[in-house]
């Protein structure tokens, strides 16, 4: 053991090996410096002033808003869970260096503060509505560098699972769990484009149209074409005829019913002859009105016969695309990605871990998830090399973000000394070289 409690300890079993203990040098994620540069680049700053308000007054404050901010989507980004662990971060040397000047030289905030920030001046109207506009700004500048004029949207709901007295939680029979519901809308680069938490016993279209419509009709405003995918809980004739209004293209699985299979009788029977292993794939398209729908729509379907299965799979879509039966479904099938990108968000920044009992407060918490999942998913898929884009935001956590290093104290700069694992001195200039090309500044 140690001969002193303040000097280097020794072990027994490797008499070369001294551990000495410098928490305020040593740091476990020197990988952020790159989310942060590229926040920079993406003018954080400047749309955290532009959006949010600071309801302090005077001078009498330590921790400036864009830092505290920062703090709390950088911590989601890697994988801290809540404020709880603000109390070992606040002297961590890299969330110091991504503050501002003032505080690389002292700490971040303890969990006191950012808790005060998250569940009070971030829950105030104004501010909460202001951090939406920040995340669609922020990820407005991949959208503006897409060649395609063409957005194809997907919405989705999801469980946030509750453990407590949680304002409005509730039971949901579907999950099977006491839970939040919240609505969310991806495009298909991953970028979750808005949210919205839910009570937990609403239907999962419930408020379809606060979240979806706005991103429509700001693309459209950019003249761009806009296409909508989602699941059978959306097939609302209220939903339809709001899309149609506005010129956009839809595709939405449709529930089956006695009337729609009418329309593929004759499919359903596997033809005779020896079966392939193969499935047997078949498609239909027909013009179908239900009694609640104002005109007839087109409808497809798609029948699925299984090696081994006696009765086949089917499935309706109704759709306002002209392209053929096969290209539709598939386009459709490819929606599967936002359940993708949900799992991501929960894994890696853990944005269902809403444990506040005030609604508002967990309102905010998802959205930082969101806020600190976006900025993670741009920097995979804008400046990452091809040959890792393709990790998921745990392996980006994993082998990027928790990088070590230490850092160094010279008169007038620092220096950080990472350890090279997946982060390679190589690998990081790279992506610096990328971040930079990427320079924009917010209008």
């Amino acid at each position: 053991m140690g001969d002193a409690e303040s000097g280097p300890v020794r072990l027994s079993f490797n008499p070369q090996l001294r551990v000495e203990f410098r928490g305020a040098t040593v740091t476990s994620d020197a990988g952020l410096l790159l989310p942060r540069e590229l926040d920079e680049r993406l003018g954080l700053s400047a749309l955290i002033e532009r959006h949010l308000s600071d309801p302090r007054t005077g001078r009498n404050f330590q921790f400036s808003l864009a830092d505290l901010v920062r703090q709390s989507i950088y911590s989601r980004l890697a994988g801290y869970e809540d404020t709880n662990d603000a109390e070992r971060l606040a002297q961590d040397p890299t969330f110091r260096m991504l503050a501002s000047r003032e505080r690389r030289e002292t700490s971040v905030a303890l969990t006191s503060t950012l808790h005060w920030f998250e569940t009070d001046v971030l829950a105030e109207e104004q501010n909460y509505h202001g951090l939406t506009r920040l995340n669609a700004d922020l990820i407005r500048h991949a959208a503006a560098r897409s060649p395609s004029r063409r957005v194809t949207l997907d919405i989705d709901s999801s469980e946030s699972p509750v453990h407590g007295t949680q304002e409005q939680s509730a039971y949901n029979g579907h999950f099977e769990a006491v839970c939040y519901h919240p609505l969310f809308v991806f495009n298909p680069e991953g970028d979750c484009l808005a949210v919205k938490l839910r009570p937990g016993n609403v239907h999962s279209a419930q408020g379809w149209d606060e979240v979806l419509l706005p991103i429509i009709d700001r693309y459209r405003r950019r003249r761009q074409t806009v296409v909508v995918r989602a699941d059978a809980a959306f097939a609302l004739p209220a939903l339809y005829e709001a899309l149609e209004r506005r010129g956009v293209r839809y595709a939405i699985r449709l529930p089956a019913n006695d009337v729609l299979e009418r329309q593929i009788e004759d499919l359903l029977t596997r033809p005779r002859g020896r079966p392939s292993h193969a499935p047997l794939v078949r498609y239909r398209s027909f013009q179908y009105q239900a009694a609640s729908w104002d005109r007839p729509r087109r409808v497809i379907a798609k029948i699925e016969h299984h090696l081994g299965e006696l009765f086949p799979r089917v499935g309706f879509i109704v759709t306002t695309l002209t392209g053929t039966n096969r290209a539709v479904v598939r386009f459709y099938n490819q929606r599967g990605t936002a359940e993708q990108w949900i799992k991501e968000g929960k894994t890696a920044t853990h944005w269902t871990r809403l444990s506040c009992h005030r609604f508002r407060a967990n309102e905010v918490r998802l959205l930082l998830g969101v806020i600190a999942y976006n900025l993670g998913n741009l920097l995979r898929r804008l400046v990452l090399p091809v040959t890792i884009q393709d990790w998921s935001l745990t392996s980006l956590q994993q082998r990027l973000i928790k990088t070590g290093g230490r850092l160094i104290r010279h008169a007038r700069y620092f220096t950080l000394q990472l350890a090279e694992g997946y982060l390679t001195g190589p690998l990081f200039r790279q992506i610096l070289r990328r971040i930079e090309r990427l320079a924009w500044h917010p209008t």
